[in-house]
């Protein structure tokens, strides 16, 4: 049996979305190019060919990959969530060494991005809040060096 995905939502619908544009934009346009670069003759010294063939390749196992990653999807409605521990889909406010407060919601692994504020639950700080409550402190190792946070709200939006 495959194992599950899980997401939430908005992770869910931004892999579809991803699906769509490459099916009904990008293999499109790559067939098309494909196409053009055969009309110019010669296949065997054609760079534009094998190098539009070489990305129909990366597009169609993007396609494959996504379309695996949909079937397998168990997607998580984090307002279906309550309680005071740490749950995939929740978000956390968190306070470091120097009391400099970060707000992360756990998330899969194909919707992690830092930057907005989402952490994959197979990350080290990830893996360290699940399951916590509020006023616990979790040591993580990064590569700098290990870093202590204390939880100080869990909510589930």
């Amino acid at each position: 049996m495959a194992e599950k995905v899980p997401m939430t939502r908005a992770g869910y619908e931004a892999l579809q979305a991803e699906l769509k544009n490459l099916k009904q934009v990008e293999r499109p346009a790559i067939i098309a190019a494909i196409e053009e670069a055969r009309a110019h003759g010669d296949l065997s010294e054609n760079a534009e060919y094998h190098a539009a063939k070489e990305k129909q390749g990366q597009i169609q196992g993007r396609i494959y990959e996504v379309e695996d990653i949909l079937a397998r999807a168990d997607v998580i409605d984090p307002t279906a969530h309550s309680g005071d521990r740490v749950v995939f889909a929740a978000t956390v406010t968190v306070a470091d060494e120097d009391d400099k407060t970060s707000r992360y919601q756990i998330v899969g692994e194909h919707e992690a991005d830092v930057k907005s504020g989402r952490i994959s639950y197979t990350s080290p700080l990830g893996r360290a809040l699940i399951g916590r409550t509020v006023g616990d402190e979790v040591v993580v190792t990064a590569p700098g060096g290990d870093k202590s946070y204390e939880i100080t709200k869990i909510e589930f939006i």
